[in-house]
């Protein structure tokens, strides 16, 4: 049995890679602030004896100290960060503080006690406007669009040069838009509101023509694990996707439809919906592929399934 540690172990995504730990019979240790993250999100995990949740900050030295000082890990899954990436653009802090100051803050704390293997959970918005280009894993050069992808880049640079310095191994997972239950914002929890709010009437940002994968939260922590079980290299860097995008224009008719609602879509206009936002986005997945993984959900499929399983929960409240 191996004990890990789950930063963000109480988020969206956190908390489903919380459940699998614990079910391939793991020690889970969930680290979170609950700034993004919520305690209900691991209600069911906490009444496995395999399972503690901490609730400390990353950033306080002496918090981050204490974890590390009462547990021997094996293995670290970094997912804290921002992941509100709108809000970034009108307090560029944010993503320094929460997305990379969070990663350096781990780095050194595993370096310090002797921990080697961390798997990081990076994103597509490190490729920045690609123009629907399908892009793998060597593409560049990488400019990021917002300091979101920005933090997460720089959250890669280093993990490189604590691998190099200091003998880690690293798995870097970058995956796209991720939909699912017990997720805190994004377009499907952003729409859902919106038509609670009025159903006469949906707000879509931009003009509808956005187009992008979106991959079903369960299947991509299948996908994490799978990476983290079949390779072994010094740094493991994997796309992590599911077949076709889907338009913003569908998102919105398929979370209307499900709500059976007859409503008047108005769209703001423009190619994207914030400053920041890379309007088309692809992978290529050859390479996850040909290691033997494929999502079970396309895109519309996950987009699907993640609105019927937000709306079930809302229904159940």
């Amino acid at each position: 049995m191996k004990t890990m540690l789950v930063t963000g172990g109480a988020g969206f995504i956190g908390s489903h890679l919380c459940d699998v730990l614990l079910t391939l019979g793991h020690n889970v240790i969930a680290l979170d602030n609950l700034y993004l993250g919520c305690r209900e999100n691991v209600f069911l995990a906490e009444k496995n004896p395999n399972f503690k949740f901490i609730k400390a900050d990353i950033l306080d030295d002496a918090a981050l100290e204490k974890v590390f000082n009462n547990h021997r890990f094996d293995t670290v899954f970094h997912l804290a960060a921002n992941s509100d990436i709108a809000r970034s653009s009108s307090d560029t802090s944010v993503d320094l503080n929460l997305t990379f100051m969070t990663t350096y803050r781990v780095l050194d704390a595993m370096r310090a006690h002797g921990v080697k293997k961390i798997v990081f959970s990076s994103t597509s918005a490190i490729y920045g406007q690609t123009g629907g280009k399908a892009v793998a894993e060597e593409y560049g050069p990488l400019l990021p669009a917002s300091h979101y992808g920005a933090g997460k880049l720089a959250s890669e640079g280093f993990i490189a040069s604590f691998v190099e310095n200091y003998g880690f191994k690293a798995w870097i997972t970058r995956f796209p838009n991720v939909c699912g239950e017990r997720t805190t914002h994004g377009i499907l929890h952003d729409f859902i509101a919106k038509l609670r709010a009025n159903p006469n009437q949906l707000e879509v940002l931009g003009d509808g023509t956005q187009a992008k994968p979106y991959l079903y939260v369960k299947d991509l922590v299948e996908a994490i694990l799978f990476v983290c079980d079949n390779v072994d290299d010094k740094i493991n860097v994997f796309n992590i996707g599911t077949e076709g995008q889907t338009l913003v224009s569908d998102i919105a008719r398929m979370v209307i439809d499900s709500m059976g609602f007859s409503t008047k879509i108005c769209y703001t206009g423009g190619d994207r919906g914030w400053v920041g936002d890379v309007p088309k986005f692809a992978y290529n997945l050859d390479k996850i592929h040909s290691l033997g993984w494929r999502a079970t959900n396309t895109s519309d499929q996950a987009v699907q399934h993640a609105i019927n399983a937000m709306l079930s929960t809302e229904m159940a409240k």
